[in-house]
């Protein structure tokens, strides 16, 4: 999937993302207003692609304000000039969370779509995690999406709005993550919390739902160590990674017309992770190796 302007070793190139087969049509969110954490790389990016090419207004904030504002750039271009807000901040900083949810107040007058996809963790077993490390997974994933999705949720009640829709891409944990504990808990957590406020916020027709994403190859995959990068592959029965494009349009189908009647769900877009597979980010301990045959 690699395209001749930069040559990514995993997923996709910018170039391909503005030109990936979609089954939507392109002005699907004409007039709507999608906001998209962590789209300066990776899945995030894919996703504040596709809005752009169907036609939505997007804001787009992350921690690196370079990476931000190329994308910004790109999804001015597929847009036709569209206005797209670049909004570098961190989502584990609740002032910071409020000011990014002021700015898109105050440029756009709202907002229709929140996507949660800022995240982070690494691979390490769980004996190895420092204080520290777990802490700031657990910040990022849980405390982080908490905070995006209370502040959006505060203003469409506040706006009177009816309507509003969160989307957040957890990880598809049904098994749990040997190797990600840390990841484990705090998806886990952000699924049950959707749960809730899916009940909760119904009464304000605010839908809530996720993404539980298995091993889909785009540039994180180079947060892995090189020898346990292969196993990625061979996570689930297809015996392959997903894409970048699988979880953009399962995120567009949740936030569409389409997804109108879905609300508290988990998409687990894995191949089948959660039925069939091993994924040993960490490299697989040998208490789980097969047995060595005996010396002749």
């Amino acid at each position: 999937m690699n395209t001749l302007d930069d040559q990514p070793r995993f997923g996709p190139g910018d170039r391909a993302l503005a030109e990936l087969p979609t089954v939507y049509r392109s002005d699907l969110f004409a007039g709507k207003v999608v906001l998209v954490s962590g789209a300066g790389s990776g899945i995030g990016k894919a996703i504040a692609f596709l809005y752009a090419r169907l036609g939505a207004t997007l804001a787009i904030c992350g921690r690196k304000a370079d990476a931000l504002e190329l994308c910004a750039e790109q999804l001015r271009s597929l847009g036709g000039g569209r206005e797209v807000l670049a909004f570098p901040m961190s989502i584990r900083d609740p002032e910071q969370v409020e000011a990014l949810f002021e700015a898109v107040w105050q440029r756009f007058g709202g907002l229709d779509v929140l996507v949660n996809n800022a995240g982070g963790q690494f691979a390490a077993h769980a004996m190895d995690f420092t204080d520290k490390g777990w802490n700031a997974v657990i910040d990022t994933n849980l405390n982080g999406t908490w905070y995006m999705m209370q502040a959006a949720a505060k203003r469409w009640v506040r706006d009177g709005k009816r309507g509003g829709n969160i989307v957040t891409i957890a990880a598809a944990v049904d098994r749990g993550l040997p190797g990600m504990a840390h990841t484990a808990a705090s998806r886990a957590g952000v699924i049950a919390l959707s749960k809730t406020l899916a009940v909760e916020w119904a009464e304000h027709d605010i839908r809530v739902n996720c993404i539980g994403a298995g091993a889909i190859e785009s540039n994180g995959f180079n947060n892995y160590k090189e020898e346990h990068v292969g196993g990625l592959f061979r996570t689930n029965p297809m015996k392959r990674a997903g894409d970048v494009q699988d979880v953009a349009e399962a995120v567009v189908y949740l936030t569409a017309p389409s997804g109108k009647y879905i609300t508290g769900e988990t998409i687990n877009i894995d191949g089948g992770m959660v039925l069939w597979g091993e994924f040993w980010p960490a490299g697989m301990p040998d208490h789980f190796r097969p047995p060595r045959p005996p010396a002749a």
